[in-house]
């Protein structure tokens, strides 16, 4: 089973970045070397993660990741993208943690040594336990706290990052975090999650304002994600619905980076459900970008509701991933081509794709075709982007490793590479040997 594309694809050229992709909180452990931080305590409350698991030994990466960067290697990716865990780094006086940094620096210093590039991500979800107990997303001054965080550590890793993304995703840590409640820290009020975005938003602006002044030999941006709206039926009624799930789903986090403004849908909010947008903020926001990550993974589909704005469809008969998400490549390339066209985009990272299947080790072997099947036809669909003008100098394989799958606790197998977490014992799938066979053909 081989991943192919097109021999022509831009995509095949020496100067298109490959890589994988982990987050701190989902492969770390180690639990005891850093601060609590919001998703400690949200495993911790029962009923929050399917199997009441936690993230305390997860891959134990930061015991093992020495062997992790091997394995990284043998893969010939080109980049390796992670976070660094905002608790492991900083003390709760705002003092860095010195052990903490000294992690990363090792690790940086190997990627360096094998030619890898470290794409850094500051912030993957893991707030300190302490500053969301002083209102977290919903308290303005942790967005300058952020930017203390991300000063000091820009400081401490020196020359050794190639890329820092400011943020992964403010969508889930906001809607999911804050507005519907399904993710750390749990609260569920619309004031909340659209107050929670704002002031993500905004540390992303003062922390960009660092990395300029800091760090102006990086390239740094912001990585969001993105699911796809459609309309159920061609009726205007269900275009209109899937246009306003857009906006509120998806552009409300890509509009102000470039617009300086959210989209219209901020009129249908109840005035008490509106952000409080302080004067400059937008100024702050819409800092100028090296790049945009875009995370993708599944569609939505939306029809018009009597009583709210749009109703999500269950799409029941579409082929599906293990986590129950639509396969459908096609709204990848739409994706790329419409924000192409909406936006003065900067260069695009495709910073996190891929599918949970439902994996079997067997004989010391994963035969997960579907996967393969899966990064098939999504690396074809940016390349069909490419092809339509899209500027995609990247791709990111979601994930390096099966690990802790948040809400899903470690039900959901993201990885490339199996790991059982009894052992620690990693074991490449056939989708990573196909990935490495497909970038190594290059």
């Amino acid at each position: 089973m081989k991943i192919t594309l097109p021999p022509e694809s831009p995509m095949l050229a020496k100067d298109f970045t490959f890589g994988v992709a982990t987050a701190s909180f989902q492969i770390e452990g180690a639990v005891d070397t850093r601060l609590p931080c919001i998703w400690d305590t949200f495993c911790a409350q029962a009923g929050t993660i399917r199997d009441g698991s936690d993230g305390k030994q997860a891959c134990e990466h930061v015991k093992l990741w020495q062997q992790d960067v091997d394995l990284i290697e043998s893969l010939n990716v080109d980049a390796y993208r992670f976070s660094i865990s905002w608790p492991r780094v900083i003390k709760q006086d705002g003092s860095l943690n010195q052990e903490g940094v000294d992690f990363y620096i090792h690790l940086l210093d190997k990627l360096n040594t094998k030619g890898i590039k470290p794409y850094v991500t500051l912030y993957h979800w893991d707030l300190p336990q302490h500053i969301e107990d002083q209102g977290g997303w919903l308290n303005r001054k942790t967005a300058f706290l952020f930017q203390d965080y991300v000063e000091k550590i820009v400081t401490a890793l020196g020359n050794r990052v190639y890329s820092y993304a400011t943020f992964n995703e403010p969508f889930c840590s906001a809607f999911l975090g804050y507005e519907i409640g399904i993710h750390a820290p749990g609260k569920a009020k619309v004031a909340y999650g659209r107050q929670a975005a704002h002031h993500i938003l905004l540390a992303h602006g003062l922390g960009m304002q660092v990395l300029q002044q800091l760090s102006p030999n990086t390239e740094n941006g912001i990585v969001l994600n993105f699911t796809p709206c459609y309309p159920h039926t061609d009726n205007p009624a269900d275009i209109t619905a899937a246009r306003k799930a857009d906006e509120y789903m998806n552009q409300w986090y890509i509009k102000p980076l470039f617009d300086k403004c959210y989209p219209d849908i901020i009129h249908d909010l109840a005035q008490a459900d509106r952000p409080i947008i302080e004067s400059g903020d937008f100024d702050i926001i819409a800092q100028k970008i090296d790049f945009l990550g875009i995370n993708f993974y599944t569609r939505a589909v939306y029809e018009a509701h009597p009583n709210t704005l749009y109703a999500q469809i269950d799409m029941v008969n579409a082929p599906k991933t293990d986590i129950g998400w639509e396969i459908y490549p096609q709204a990848f390339t739409d994706l790329l081509v419409s924000l192409n066209q909406a936006y003065d985009l900067p260069p695009i990272f495709i910073t996190e794709n891929g599918a949970a299947m439902a994996d079997k080790l067997t004989d010391g072997k994963v035969l997960d075709t579907d996967r393969i099947d899966y990064y098939q036809s999504h690396l074809n669909a940016v390349n069909n982007a490419i092809s339509q003008g899209v500027n995609v100098k990247g791709y990111f394989a979601w994930s390096l490793m099966d690990n802790f799958e948040w809400a899903e606790g470690y039900l959901k197998r993201f990885g490339i590479v199996y790991v059982d977490y009894q052992t620690q014992q990693r074991t490449i799938k056939a989708s990573g040997l196909a990935y490495r066979d497909l970038i190594g053909s290059r």
